[in-house]
């Protein structure tokens, strides 16, 4: 094997990790996968975070033989109701509600009239399926490296990646995917366009008395969206809006103080309520790179692009840059083609760019429509929230959209294998 015949990833997370397995599985031998990442050392993972998998992510782990491992700690979603008040309000009526099945075709051969019906999502914790999937990247052969990417320099037909232990590793391509305050992308010199918003997101995991039954909650506060997500067992997650100053007084909070802010917030539907993860705030922003390439340099997920938790896209828009590159570059291999030159890095950003964009645009759209104390914005939102729950057509294309299931949909989130 020539020396440059490797691609080299920096970034182990979801979008890292997925994206190198995916590239071993549909490149065979033919090219080393290298995943450089420090937190690669910390194994099992202990990450206290949940995320929402919609089907296509799904489908995406099931290609990649993660799914079958991860599956008893996933739990389905399956319906949602959405509220508009005030905190104070006793009564949060539902103005929308969601089944979560969505038709999700398995195969080019397959039409959605015999298509099997699915979760359009499942809330898994992080590190389940972290440990699952740096588990089969040992299994298939990736090269997992306990060390950051600190520097790379182009060469005419490679790139040389430089690893903090010294050493240097010739490769084809370098893939960023180091999170939303990438040292790759900032090293590239490619800039972004963006704001922070005066939120902070509050993630805390909670058990409580009752059975969910699989529903999800958002409720709409002046302060921001309060989404109860549901876990296996009787727990949820919890991603909590807040302004910044009063989310660091919220989680500096003792725990009976904390306890009674969350029953303001939660209601007392589920009975008691009891932190089970210490509650952490995260600013809150929307950024987007100028561009998702450079010279033999990719971005994928947060390093491509963070949006607001509104909407719980942002680790599955990682999914599907993982996906669309993928393809891009297995497609590119097979038909003899450097997957490191520009035409090949071009066809993944017309690819990805519009739908980040779009979707960046509509969850900034959301919360501004949402996070405020209009009476008037309330009124108008509430009646559309309300036509929508008439419109099972509309809440149809709506699902399938969050599903991750509607455009042009990369083969690996269609459950096809590269």
């Amino acid at each position: 094997m020539a020396e440059y015949q490797r691609i080299v990833i920096g970034g182990g997370g979801f979008a890292g990790l997925a994206l190198a397995l995916a590239l071993r599985k549909g490149l065979g031998t033919a090219f080393e996968v290298v995943v450089a990442d420090p937190s690669l050392a910390t194994r099992p993972s202990s990450d206290p975070r949940a995320s929402a998998i919609i089907a296509a992510g799904r489908n995406l782990f099931e290609v990649l033989g993660v799914w079958s491992v991860v599956a008893p700690h996933a739990q389905p979603i399956v319906d949602m109701i959405v509220t508009d008040s005030q905190l104070e309000d006793v009564m949060r009526p539902a103005f929308l509600t969601f089944a979560g099945d969505v038709t999700s075709s398995r195969g080019p051969t397959t039409s959605e009239t015999d298509a099997p019906a699915r979760p359009f999502a499942h809330m898994i914790e992080n590190r389940f399926l972290i440990d699952a999937l740096v588990n089969a990247c040992v299994a298939q052969g990736v090269v997992l490296r306990t060390c950051a990417v600190t520097g790379f320099e182009n060469h005419r037909d490679a790139i040389a990646v430089t690893l903090d232990d010294g050493e240097t590793l010739e490769a084809r391509l370098l893939v960023a995917a180091d999170g939303g305050r990438s040292a790759l992308r900032e090293r590239a010199g490619i800039a972004t366009n963006g704001w922070e918003y005066d939120q902070s997101g509050i993630v805390v995991t909670v058990s409580h008395e009752r059975d969910h039954h699989g529903r999800a909650e958002e409720h709409f506060l002046p302060a921001g969206p309060f989404a109860i997500l549901p876990l296996t067992g009787r727990r949820s997650s919890l991603v909590w809006t807040e302004a910044r100053d009063e989310a660091e007084r919220i989680v500096a909070l003792p725990a009976d103080d904390f306890r009674r802010e969350l029953e303001q917030r939660f209601g007392l539907h589920l009975g008691e309520l009891r932190a089970e993860t210490t509650p952490r705030a995260f600013p809150l922003g929307y950024f987007v790179a100028r561009s998702f390439i450079g010279d033999r340099l990719a971005l994928v997920g947060d390093a491509a692009h963070v949006i607001h938790p509104i909407a719980g896209q942002g680790l599955n828009l990682g999914l599907k840059d993982v996906a669309a590159l993928a393809e891009v570059l297995v497609d590119a291999v097979r038909l003899g083609l450097d997957p490191g030159q520009a035409p090949v890095l071009e066809r993944y950003q017309r690819w990805r760019r519009f739908d980040t964009m779009a979707m960046g645009i509509a969850t900034n759209g959301l919360n501004l429509l949402f996070s405020n104390r209009s009476a008037l914005l309330r009124t108008v939102r509430d009646i559309g929230l309300g036509l929508v729950d008439r419109m099972p057509p509309v809440k149809n294309v709506l699902i399938k959209q969050a599903a991750g299931l509607s455009g042009e949909v990369p083969r690996l989130l269609r459950g096809e294998s590269l």
